[in-house]
């Protein structure tokens, strides 16, 4: 989860800064920006990896328990 909130840290930072420097001349606002992009950014791509995450463990548990399923069950041969 670190390089998760990390990657999306810099991906914010990045975005924040680039739109902070378009839309203004003044590097302490755009900076400003980037830093509060970032910490967002990195709050929402932690907060996905969590979520993706217990989704991939949710489905191989729901494969498992299929397949214990189907093999505990007998089939009638006639």
């Amino acid at each position: 989860m670190k390089t998760l909130m990390i990657l999306g840290g810099m991906i914010g930072f990045l975005a924040g800064l680039g739109l902070g420097l378009v839309q203004t001349k003044v590097w302490a606002d755009a900076f400003w920006r980037a830093s509060v992009a970032a910490l967002a950014g990195g709050l929402m791509l932690r907060w996905w990896g969590r979520m993706w995450l217990r989704c991939l463990i949710q489905a191989q548990e729901a494969k498992l328990t299929a397949a214990a399923a189907a093999t505990s069950t007998p089939t009638k041969t006639n």
